[in-house]
């Protein structure tokens, strides 16, 4: 009975892992296949699209920079990005606190409005974004991107920062409030430190959707000024000609950034977000 029990815990644990193989491989497979062919040559590429370069060109590095603006579109999404995440935050982070921590009747409406948000899809609103845009002279201007990333980011950042302040004991604010703290210096000095790390998940989470964001970068914007980097990958491929070799390198380039910010911030995503799922 225990060697039947043996077999059948061994084989669970192979499935296991072969299921996690597969997955790691479903993954990295795209990202490690377009680092390898940022380094290959355009004959390279079409001759074998799975085999290894015969010699490292970094070359295609370069010649991404001469085939788009992919410095100023960079900064473009780094001014974006970042305020985005600012006034996302700054707009959620007081509503998500109240709305968990205190019962009233219009709780409940915010919540439903905000649910639903998350089930608009970015096609259904593509037209009335273009005219209220058009209608404030804020077409193809950072602003504009600004504001229609920070609207799309608030459904995620409410019900991920209302969880983790439903993992914040009661007393500890009860303590303050007993001491003579209002409600301002109470959530200011003493809840938002606590919930640094949902607010570092939100952030980061904000910054993957709002990076690699194409939609609306290419729909709401039409010239150089407003647009950001994945709107760069367009530009290496043509009606007549395709640079695969610089498309690869303007790839690995684009999807870095997001990689290393999650890379460094792991730790507290994980953090955050087991924390507000065994808390509810």
């Amino acid at each position: 009975m225990r060697k039947h029990t043996n077999a059948i815990t061994f084989v669970l644990a192979v499935l296991k892992y072969a299921f996690l193989i597969l997955m790691a491989a479903i993954s990295l497979g795209p990202l490690l296949w377009a680092f390898i062919s940022s380094f290959k040559s355009y004959a390279e590429i079409n001759s074998s699209a799975l085999s290894f370069p015969s010699v490292l060109r970094f070359k295609n590095y370069a010649d991404a920079f001469k085939y788009a603006p992919i410095g100023e579109f960079f900064l473009n999404s780094i001014i974006i990005v970042c305020s985005s995440i600012i006034l996302t935050l700054f707009c959620v982070c007081p509503c998500a606190y109240v709305v968990s921590r205190f019962k009233f009747k219009a709780g409940a409406i915010i919540v439903f409005f905000i649910s639903v948000a998350l089930l608009l899809p970015a096609q259904a609103l593509s037209q009335p974004l273009f005219t209220l845009l058009n209608a404030l002279s804020i077409f193809d201007t950072k602003r504009g991107l600004i504001f229609v990333y920070s609207a799309f980011g608030i459904p995620i950042t409410f019900f991920i920062m209302a969880s983790y302040y439903r993992t914040i004991p009661k007393e500890m604010e009860e303590a303050a409030y007993i001491d003579g703290a209002g409600f301002f210096r109470t959530f200011g000095s003493m809840v938002l430190p606590l919930a640094k790390p949902g607010i570092m998940t939100a952030a980061i989470l904000q910054f993957i959707n709002t990076w690699n964001e194409f939609y609306f970068a290419l729909i709401l914007t039409s010239g150089k000024t407003a647009r950001t980097i994945p709107i760069a990958l367009n530009y290496y491929l043509g009606t007549f000609a395709n640079n695969y070799a610089a498309l690869f390198a303007a790839v690995m380039m684009t999807v870095l950034p997001t990689i290393v910010v999650f890379i460094i911030a792991q730790d507290q995503v994980t953090e955050s977000l087991t924390a507000g799922a065994v808390k509810g």
